[in-house]
């Protein structure tokens, strides 16, 4: 099977999406099948890529570390000429998935799209932001959804979200693999050393981007009450993102500044070290479709306490693996889990921990993501107008909010980890 994925985020981008499309990729290709991959130039990419073609784009768009494609000519047909995929594979709904949606009427072949992001969460970084502007931003992910053969969730809570909103495609949940014996094998004792962080210290721990969509006001203040109250308590922040120096403030203005330890972006082959590290991973967003970096913390063996969300609730078993709270929860009661966590019995949650992340392999997720390339239909399928009208009109609308394109195609990325 020959599969052309086209994806606006790829490497050195660290974040969910280049995580699942690389994980995905690997695996397909292990399994014998050929990927290629359609990325846009990024600084300091691998010199060096197999089936990779980098399309050009605009560099450190607006300031980001993103990159806006242009308008590719013929080399892309050439490569995909010479590629023959059988069917296209889109991980975003405007940029590379507009050519993705054209690469695919013009050649007759069936058209998959993950819908990796809850894109209407992002919108706060425009300026006048407004339902309005919230409401355009589910009809461009809906509309170009209903113009595909098939529609991947990365979690079941997504899907029935995007039913409710209206898709009308088929709805498989795929969520991304993870490699549970490479994140149980993780140095938590050497990366706590590395971090001046005490052997015998209970550590808080949290990884992932660093920004207000992360719900990240409502964790420090849970946190800290946390610590608190217990002294040999440690915050572990590992990641990047606008938020940082907003949540060293808060540590400081509550005179816990020594016990915040802000690791940054974290290297793909010290993210199992990080893990280890942790006796818990607390974890507020509200905005996530997978609870990806949970999965990961319970490969390692570490419970997680989190609020109900999409995602989350795929992952977290209350009082098994970990705390589930109700989404409008308190501080109070995120701090009072915190401390639950730390009297539990820690084998146990580790035993329940290992469990729920055998469920989600790389082996068994690339498997379902097989069962939907080998069901989705063949010749050249009908969509209704209205769908693409729905598209297109997003679209215009996204040009001119070039704040937004900055925004939601960073798909909580940060800088190469380092």
């Amino acid at each position: 099977m020959n599969v052309l994925m086209m994806t606006n985020t790829f490497t050195p981008l660290a974040g969910g999406v280049t995580r699942s499309v690389v994980s995905f990729t690997d695996q397909l290709r292990r399994l014998g099948h050929r990927v290629l991959v359609v990325a846009p130039v990024f600084e300091h990419m691998p010199r060096d890529e197999t089936d990779v073609v980098r399309v050009p784009a605009i560099q450190h768009f607006s300031g980001s570390d993103f990159s806006v494609v242009l308008p590719v000519g013929p080399f892309l047909s050439s490569a995909i000429d010479a590629f023959q995929p059988g069917l296209v594979h889109a991980h975003h709904p405007f940029l590379l998935g507009g050519t993705a949606l054209r690469v695919a009427r013009r050649r007759g072949l069936p058209l998959v799209f993950t819908h990796h992001t809850m894109y209407e969460r992002y919108t706060h970084y425009v300026p006048g932001d407004s339902p309005a502007l919230k409401r355009f931003a589910v009809t461009l992910s809906t509309s170009y959804a209903n113009l595909c053969d098939a529609v991947v969730a990365p979690s079941e809570s997504v899907a029935e979200l995007l039913r409710r909103r209206g898709v009308r495609r088929p709805i498989s949940v795929v969520p991304t693999g993870i490699d549970p014996a490479r994140l149980a094998a993780g140095d938590g004792r050497g990366f706590r050393a590395d971090h001046g962080i005490a052997p015998g210290a209970h550590v808080v721990g949290h990884l992932g981007r660093l920004a207000p969509e992360k719900n990240l006001p409502f964790l420090t203040e849970a946190v800290a009450r946390f610590l608190e109250r217990r002294r040999d308590a440690m915050f572990l922040v590992a990641g990047w993102g606008p938020s940082e120096e907003t949540l060293a403030e808060s540590f400081a203005e509550a005179g816990l500044a020594d016990r915040l330890v802000l690791a940054g972006p974290i290297r793909p082959e010290r993210v199992a070290d990080a893990y280890a590290a942790m006796n818990v991973f607390a974890f507020a967003s509200l905005s996530e479709t997978q609870g990806l970096v949970l999965t990961e913390a319970m490969a390692a063996g570490v419970p997680v306490v989190a609020l109900d969300a999409p995602g989350a609730r795929e992952v977290v078993r209350d009082g098994r693996n970990g705390r589930l709270l109700a989404p409008e929860s308190s501080p109070e009661a995120f701090a009072a889990a915190l401390g639950w966590a730390a009297v539990a019995d820690p084998a146990r949650l580790a035993h329940e921990a290992h469990a729920t992340a055998a469920r989600f392999t790389l082996e068994r997720c690339a498997a379902k993501l097989l069962d939907v390339y080998r069901a989705l239909p063949t010749g050249q399928p009908s969509h209704p107008p209205e769908a693409y009208e729905a598209w297109r009109g997003a679209i215009r609308m996204l040009r001119a909010q070039w704040d937004l394109v900055r925004t939601v195609t960073s798909e909580n990325e940060g800088p190469p980890r380092r």
